[in-house]
């Protein structure tokens, strides 16, 4: 039904989906030191369609080539205790927390697993500060892949021992996300592997418009706003080229207004927004899956927030941390710091928003990744009993 190439998100330059094309070749000579990568390319669908097409349909990578797993199709649903508390009648949760390793990377890790059977790849490496890697790690194992993750060693030791349970091969690096980004891309370059690194790979950016596809297809409409959890822009990427798709297909006619929401201490693309140009900051966040100094995505992602109106709003570590425990309590949702960080921009944001528009929170992973977090605004029981009457 559909013809798929790679284009340039920069220059427009077209080139075919092949294992070894990631980036433009004549924009990537530009790429300087310390700043997002030049030359981002995206999926473009070629052609007509003459039935309502199928969310695989709009995928460059044939159904039968998936792994047979359960990923994407997650909920969609009101969080009624919310609803009734902020007067938000129309206020959703994309609950992402239920794909098979517990987050929204899955989308772009199950896609590049077929992309990597249809090539016939046997091995990938990436780069990540924790979901990336047990997410790829998790599906490569479903997939009968070879996973070589290089990860911060501050990550989570929850997301370490999920990719250490898949059987990857995990290489602790000393520094940031950033540094193990640069030794994947060594790796991979050296030893010929397939790179899963988030921009760098387009399909990493394909893989999560999904997201957006099913948003759209559960509402049966486009949301009025969309919060967005959002590190090195890849997500929110993702969430633009899949109402764009659908916009470029004629199925929808107006793209929702996106926030990409942003920890203070890792909001290079919030300085971005309103400067106009990147700087790499030390990163610093309790939300560990969105802390990056220097956002991969960070061009592509500022073109999209600029063409289509989108916002940027930053939050404290203590918001995201009162927001995470708020979605716990409240609508029995467990998310990790980064997750929750949509309902804290959506907190900060909702004066300014009316009280019947319909509202997104995309929540893109479980709480469980990451308990060191959440133990911070617990309290634990202080004493163990042996009857009832000891109870106060």
């Amino acid at each position: 039904m559909f013809n798929f190439h790679y284009q340039c998100s920069q220059c427009g330059r077209e080139y075919e989906i092949t294992s070894e094309m990631m980036l433009c070749p004549e924009c990537s000579q530009a790429q300087k030191p310390d700043e997002p990568l030049r030359g981002i390319l995206e999926v473009v669908i070629d052609g007509h369609f003459h039935h309502q097409p199928k969310m695989s349909d709009l995928l460059p990578v044939a159904a039968d080539y998936f792994p047979n797993i359960p990923v994407g199709n997650t909920p969609l649903w009101k969080p009624a205790n919310l609803n009734q508390e902020l007067g938000f009648p129309d206020l959703f949760i994309k609950d992402d927390t239920h794909n098979l390793t517990g987050s929204l990377k899955d989308r772009a890790s199950y896609l590049v697993a077929a992309f990597a059977k249809r090539e016939n790849v046997k091995a990938i490496t990436l780069a990540s500060t924790g979901n990336a890697a047990s997410s790829m790690a998790g599906i490569g194992a479903a997939a009968g892949l070879d996973i070589t993750i290089f990860l911060p060693e501050t990550a989570p030791k929850a997301k370490l021992v999920q990719s250490l349970q898949y059987g990857a091969r995990v290489i602790p690096v000393a520094g940031t996300y950033d540094n193990a980004f640069d030794l994947s891309l060594e790796y991979s370059h050296k030893y010929k592997i397939l790179s899963r690194n988030t921009a760098y790979n387009p399909l990493t950016i394909e893989g999560k418009k999904t997201v957006s596809l099913e948003i759209y297809h559960q509402l049966e409409r486009v949301p009025d706003y969309l919060f967005v959890p959002t590190g090195d822009g890849v997500i929110l990427g993702g969430v633009y080229k899949g109402f764009r798709d659908l916009m470029q297909l004629g199925i929808i006619d107006r793209i929702p207004t996106v926030i990409a929401v942003q920890a203070e201490g890792s909001n290079a693309i919030a300085r971005a927004f309103e400067s106009g140009s990147f700087t790499a900051i030390d990163a610093h966040t309790v939300a560990d899956s969105i802390s990056v100094g220097i956002p991969r995505n960070g061009y592509y992602a500022l073109k999209q927030l600029k063409q289509y109106n989108g916002k940027c709003v930053t939050v404290t570590d203590e918001a995201i941390l009162v927001a995470q425990k708020e979605l716990s309590a409240n609508a029995g949702l467990f998310a990790e710091p980064a997750a929750a960080a949509s309902y804290a921009g959506f907190l900060k944001m909702k004066d300014e928003i009316e009280n019947d528009a319909t509202v997104v929170l995309l929540v893109t992973g479980n709480g469980l990744k990451d308990i060191d977090s959440a133990m911070t605004t617990i309290e634990f029981p202080s004493r163990s009993i042996t009857s009832l009457e000891e109870l106060d």
